[in-house]
Parts: C-alpha cells; structure tokens; sequence
C-alpha cells in the first residue's frame, strides 16, 4: 500500500458518457488542468452508456408521448418536450464542434440519422396524438413533422407494422426525419481515446473505496488497483462522479449535506431484439408508443432500429424487472447498504407511497416470453417468436428525495448533486441522461466554476453556439445551427421555417 498522495486539478469517477463529456469540455476550456479518470471496468463505456444498456435514442422529444402531458382543459402540455429538445440541440452542436475539428473523426461511428415516430391506437389515444402533433408543430424546434391516420402513408412509412393489421383499426402516428440514433457506447470510447492523446490519465480497473476532504481543500480518493490490489490515494480541486448507479453510494461517502435525504430505487430493463436480419431490415425508425395505464415513464414501448457494431439491428422493450443490484457488474448488497440514517426515511416514504410501481415491477418480473411476445404482437401483428430473443439491459437508478410534494417522491430524470463550494459534484438519475450530456455538464460548471465561467463563456459559444439563447424563439437561427450540425454530423436538414 502507497501512502504517497498524487495531486491533480480535475478527478472523473467511472469512464461513461458524463465524464467523457465534461473531460473534453474541460479540456477545450483550460488545456492546462491535468485530469484523471477512475473506472472500475475494464473499458469505457460498459455500464450505462453502453449500446446494449440503453435505447440510443437521441432524445430530442420528437416522438416520447410521456414529454407531453394532457391538462385539464384538454390542451397539450408541450413544456417539457421543447425543453430536452432544447438541450438535446446542444450535444448536436458540441459533436459537431469535435468533429470539425478532427478530435472525432467519423460521425457515422456513433450517429446516424433515423426517423422518430409516435404510434397510437384507439379513438381518446388518436384524439391525443393529433392534439400534441398541432401543438408541436407551432414551435420552429419541431418542425417537418408529419402526421397521419391513413393505413396506406402508414404502410408507406412502417410497412412491418402494418402488415396483417385490421383496415378498420383506428391508428395514427407522426413521423419526423431529423431523429438520430446515438450509439453512447461509440461515443464515449471515441471521446476517452481523444482526452488520452490531451493527456488525460485515465485508469481501468480502479476501483474507488472511499471519498474524504483533503487538508487545504479539495477531496482525497481512496482507489484500488483491481490490477494488482494495491491501494494508491489521489486529490483533486474538484471531483465530478459519473458513475452511474454507483453515483449515489460514492456521493454519500463524502458526507455533504446535499448528499443527505437522497435515496436511489434500481429498475432494470430488458429487450428483445430480433434475430432475422431480413426481419431487421424490413423497419427503419424509432416507433415510440404510450405507456399502459399505471406502469413508469421509462417503460414506454418503443420498436428501435440501431445500429450496433456498425449493423442494422431490431430492438422492442423495455420491459422492466427488479434487481437490488445499482449496477449491471454491482453487488445484491447495493440497495440495502444504500440506506442511512440521513435517508432512511425518504426511502420509507417511497416504499409506502410507491406500492403501484412496486406492483408494476413484479408483474414485469412474472412474464413468460409469450406475453413479452404478445405485447409486440401489438406493434408487429405477424410476430413470430423464433425470430426473437432477450436482452438484458442496463440498470437505473431512479432517485428518491424529499420535494415541495412530499417526502419520498420518486424522480424520473437527471439529477445534478452539487456541494455548496463547487468543489464536487455528482450525477444521478436516468433518462434522457446521455442524449442530454453536453447541458448536464455545463450545469456543473456553471454550479461548481462560477469564477472561471465569465473567461470561458466565449470559448463555449464557439463551440455550442445556441449557449445561453433559447432556439425556439429564434427559428432562423435554429434553422441555421441545425443545418451547420447537420452538414457536420451527416444527419438530415430542415427543409423549411415556420415562424
């Protein structure tokens, strides 16, 4: 065992897409901070971030039915859709930034354009479908989409679906060609072999065991070669900790009060992807659906094209299951030792509040694949049940704080956790995490380097150019950066504005 401490500015806790992004930031802003980064697995990208652990959606709003909510009055809520849109423009932006100047060199390794549509059935889910398509389509971020009921343009747009399906089925979709699909997985490898050549040290099986403040200011880690066991002890100025489900029991290890009445409730997720390629080719979109009375927002059906490995793939889920475990690679120990004196009554709160979801879960648990089967019989009427198999997906850990609405209310999204000092910071939550990456990061920075921002704010409007404005109110602009990221990127452009 060293007891020698290694002194650094900037320490990344797990190699995902979140440390991947605020490196490079960082590195574009101050080139002279040196950065490590802790990663317990042996590559990037192999929890959460992976292309197999997530939808690789690039989560722009353009066809998830839960971003838009129905009010009282009947009318479409569109706040939070345009929102994620919004923050999902800037990743697009930063990417292209890198790629212009060859730190990325080939987009289509981890983006390449795909259509995203919204699928309904049933009269009241038609009626809210073409309701949210009038709405989104006032605003300039949502524009070229398409809406139809007419069996014949649904044939057109997803042929697979509508093969074998009732003509007198009332159904109805919109569809909109600018969607991407992200491979994370790609991305973040990509990212972490550019922060290398930038000097950017980061360490494969290290595994941290404990957090503490060091003297003067900062934070100590504790790490474990997993290499050879040895235990190495680093500080830093500032500690981001990006490592997904494990993010909340290493945030808690530092012991800040905004670590306190913070509890973490794990849902797993499983696809099933299909087998046949000529099955696989016969689809090209992300066909999001509605979620079934009663089930979470992150179990809303979708039937994605991917591309994995550089090849076409079919995927329908998630279904979701229930594992104690924070982490794919995590310990059945996770969720207990989670529980502190600090949280100990939030997670009470939620398990008494939250007995629909934990219903939810079990019946997801219970199903044989001839119901997984039945449910994307609904999507694919022909389905034949050879021709798919299970996949295991990633972990989220959804978060359970105390809010204005009561004590032990379970969040469904990304959650940032900053010290009062900005000397660290963690990120916790789910969807639509990585598609959001490049906004979550800024908020770090502007939360935990207020000093350094006003130097910076130039450069990063050079890099993300709609930094600080909000495109829906500028449609030429937003015409215009789309366009540019697009040519970048090798995505589809808009062909119109509507002001």
């Amino acid at each position: 065992m060293s007891s020698v401490v290694k002194k650094t500015d900037v320490i990344l806790i797990g190699a995902g897409v979140m440390s991947a992004t605020l490196g490079t930031l960082l590195k574009e802003l101050s080139p002279e901070w040196e950065i490590k980064t802790f990663e317990k697995l042996a590559s990037a990208g192999e929890e959460s971030s992976n292309e197999w652990n997530n939808a690789g959606t690039g989560h722009a709003a353009l066809c998830e039915l839960n971003y838009t909510t129905e009010k009282a009055d009947g009318s479409i809520d569109i706040t939070k859709a345009v929102n994620i849109n919004e923050q999902f423009q800037l990743s697009r932006q930063f990417w292209a930034h890198l790629v212009r100047q060859n730190l990325l060199r080939n987009p289509g390794e981890f983006i390449r354009p795909i259509p995203h549509m919204s699928w309904v059935a049933g009269d009241k889910d038609v009626e809210f479908l073409s309701k949210r398509f009038k709405a989104l389509s006032e605003n300039p971020l949502f524009q070229g989409m398409d809406y139809s009921e007419n069996h014949a343009q649904l044939q057109e747009w997803i042929p697979l679906m509508m093969q074998g399906r009732e003509p007198s089925e009332k159904v109805a979709a919109t569809k909109i060609d600018s969607g991407t699909d992200v491979n994370f997985g790609a991305l973040t490898r990509l990212l972490f072999d550019h922060l290398k050549t930038r000097g950017v040290e980061v360490n494969y099986r290290y595994a941290v065991k404990d957090i503490k403040r060091a003297q003067g200011g900062g934070w100590r880690v504790k790490v474990q070669n997993l290499n050879n066991n040895q235990v190495e002890y680093h500080e830093a100025r500032f500690l981001f900790i990006g490592a997904g489900g494990a993010s909340l029991p290493l945030l808690q290890k530092t012991g800040i009060p905004e670590s306190k009445h913070i509890g973490g409730f794990p849902v797993s997720g499983v696809f099933m992807v299909c087998k046949n390629q000529a099955i696989a080719e016969k689809h090209h979109a992300k066909v999001y659906g509605k979620a079934k009375l009663g089930a979470p927002p992150m179990s809303v059906p979708h039937l994605d094209t991917r591309y994995i490995d550089g090849k076409k793939a079919l995927l329908f889920g998630p279904f979701a299951g229930f594992t104690p475990k924070f982490l794919k690679t995590g310990s059945n120990m996770d969720l207990i030792g989670s529980v502190k004196p600090s949280n100990l009554l939030t997670m009470l709160a939620a398990g008494a509040k939250e007995m629909g979801l934990t219903k939810y879960l079990v019946q997801q648990l219970m199903l044989s694949n001839a119901q997984r089967i039945a449910e994307l019989r609904e999507f694919i009427p022909e389905v034949k049940d050879e021709d798919w198999e299970v996949v295991i997906a990633g972990q989220r850990v959804q978060v359970i704080k105390d809010t204005p609405q009561g004590k032990g209310t379970l969040q469904f999204g990304t959650e940032v956790v900053s010290a009062s000092d900005g000397s660290v910071s963690a990120l916790l939550g789910a969807s639509p995490g990585a598609s959001t990456a490049v906004h979550v990061m800024l908020e770090v920075m502007q939360r935990c380097f207020p000093q350094q921002m006003p130097q910076w704010e130039e450069k990063i409007r050079a890099m993300i150019p709609s930094y600080g404005v909000r495109l829906s109110d500028e449609p030429e602009l937003f015409k215009e950066i789309f366009d540019s990221t697009a040519e970048a990127l090798g995505l589809e452009k808009i062909a119109e504005v509507r002001s």
